[in-house]
């Protein structure tokens, strides 16, 4: 005989309980692997500019540009700066973010766009992986903007505030 399931007041399935039973939610959702993915990109693309902010303030001959220079005229100093900064940040939102807060995710998409123009502006310095970690900004954004609610529905269900 199949277990009655009840319906919460978001529309989620849960398995009944029997007395002295706890009741399970299910999963809310297979795209919430999404937002986990996103979270634990976050975390990486912050240690990943963290990465380029040191390699700026401590080895100015590592980023070779042409003569017309970067998009943004600025030394490699602040350069390092900017990444170190945003990087920073970019790991407290990934780590907000796994734990299913909604400033994480705002301040996730946020982040990714800024991400963005960042490595737009590097582009010259360091074109292949400044285009690699826009691709990952854009799967960021995306997971978030389309599948960023099933974290918190799941927080929600399973008791945790």
């Amino acid at each position: 005989m199949a277990e009655p399931e009840t319906t919460t007041s978001r529309g989620r399935h849960v398995q009944s309980a029997g007395p002295g039973e706890v009741q399970v939610p299910e999963w809310p959702s297979k795209w919430v692997g999404w937002i986990l993915f996103a979270g634990v990109m976050m975390i990486v693309e912050g240690m990943f500019h963290a990465f380029q902010g040191f390699v700026a303030l401590f080895e100015d001959d590592f980023y070779l540009v042409g003569r017309r220079g970067l998009t943004i005229h600025l030394d490699y100093t602040g350069w390092g700066w900017i990444h170190l900064a945003l990087g920073v940040i970019v790991i407290a939102a990934g780590i907000g973010l796994l734990n299913g807060r909604l400033w994480g995710r705002i301040a996730g998409v946020i982040l990714a766009v800024v991400s963005i123009v960042v490595n737009v502006a590097f582009l010259a310095a360091y074109p292949i992986w400044s285009t690699i970690m826009i691709a990952v900004d854009i799967l960021v954004i995306w997971a978030l903007t389309v599948h960023g609610d099933e974290m918190r529905v799941m927080r929600e269900e399973s008791g945790q505030s």
